[in-house]
């Protein structure tokens, strides 16, 4: 319908028959420029927001499916801290060692507490203690860091979450090697340390705390790269908390005191005894209390609650923040 009316319109007087092909090639690019307006552009999809349960979700499912990336990137991140070593990662066992030996010898004379209960104990505590404060401490630098990466690999913030918990998981069992070691020493001594079945808990235990370590990660992360001032506040904090819990010291050696109930309510109002105590108890032969494995899936919930929201409205602002 378009070519008459565009010959009736645009042939000049005089030109008649002789300008119909131009006519027609005029009428054949009208309909193109048609068919390509905006007019007949199928609609845009609807824009999505950035902020849904979903995408936060999905996030933490597609990170741990990519396993292979943070497992790798996680024992890279040791063997860079270790290059050129001749012992490797062993200084990590070595070093823990010296100081649990020194510190249980110390803190055994203040407090007249007998070896085969001071050492065990603080081993195992120190073990956990250094795995519970890493995955808050690091997990505060835990976007900040890998800036560079997160610009280049576009992966879920989640895989860097993983890789964190991953590697203080190596550093853990590097150290648990001191536990089996005292095991052999002071059962070669004539005293062994009076574990028994019970010692199996320890390992459901462990992999509670490396659930919390996840949402303790993504929480702090996600905060302290918005707010660069919380990482020392947070280490400020787990400093006064390594005096505050039961790792040095223990209630058993104040079970002669007077004021030990006082004190038993002031120690069950720190979360981090509770975790401490579900997984060092059964390896060291102490009785397993069933409110401290409440404490801890309680605070699991809560923080899984707080990271999922954190999660949730400030993922996709991450990328910008670092």
């Amino acid at each position: 319908m378009g070519a008459p009316e565009l010959s009736g319109m645009c042939a000049p007087v005089g030109v008649g028959a002789s300008l119909s092909p131009v006519t027609r090639a005029l009428s054949v690019l009208l309909r193109t420029v048609q068919a390509t307006s905006t007019i007949e552009r199928p609609a845009a999809p609807p824009e999505t927001s950035s902020r849904t349960w979903s995408k936060a979700f999905n996030d933490l499912v597609e990170g741990a499916k990519q396993r292979q990336l943070w497992a790798h990137l996680g024992w890279q991140d040791i063997k860079q801290r270790y290059r050129r070593s001749v012992i490797g990662p062993l200084w990590i066992t070595i070093s823990m060692g010296v100081m649990v030996t020194g510190l249980g010898i110390l803190y055994g004379s203040l407090f007249g507490t007998d070896l085969r209960e001071k050492l065990p104990h603080l081993a195992v505590g120190f073990i956990i203690w250094e795995f519970i404060r890493n995955c808050v401490t690091e997990g505060t630098e835990v976007f900040i860091k890998n800036e560079g990466l997160m610009k280049q690999l576009p992966a879920p913030l989640s895989v860097h979450i993983y890789r964190l918990v991953w590697r203080q998981t190596l550093f853990f069992l590097h150290n648990l090697i001191i536990y089996f070691l005292l095991l052999a020493i002071f059962a070669l001594a004539g005293t062994p340390i009076p574990v028994n079945w019970t010692i199996i808990v320890a390992i459901p235990a462990l992999l509670l705390i490396m659930i919390n370590g996840i949402w303790v990660a993504t929480l702090f992360g996600v905060i302290a790269t918005r707010f660069r001032d919380i990482p020392p506040v947070i280490q400020s904090i787990m400093t006064m908390a390594l005096f505050m819990s039961p790792i040095t010291w223990g209630m058993f050696e104040f079970e002669h005191n007077d004021q030990n109930a006082w004190r038993q309510i002031f120690v069950d109002g720190n979360p981090l005894s509770h975790y401490i105590a579900i997984f060092r108890d059964p390896l060291i032969g102490f009785d397993q209390h069933l409110y401290h494995w409440y404490w801890v899936l309680g605070c699991t919930v809560v923080g899984f609650l707080l990271a999922a929201v954190v999660l949730r409205n400030y993922r996709a602002r991450v990328p910008y923040w670092v």
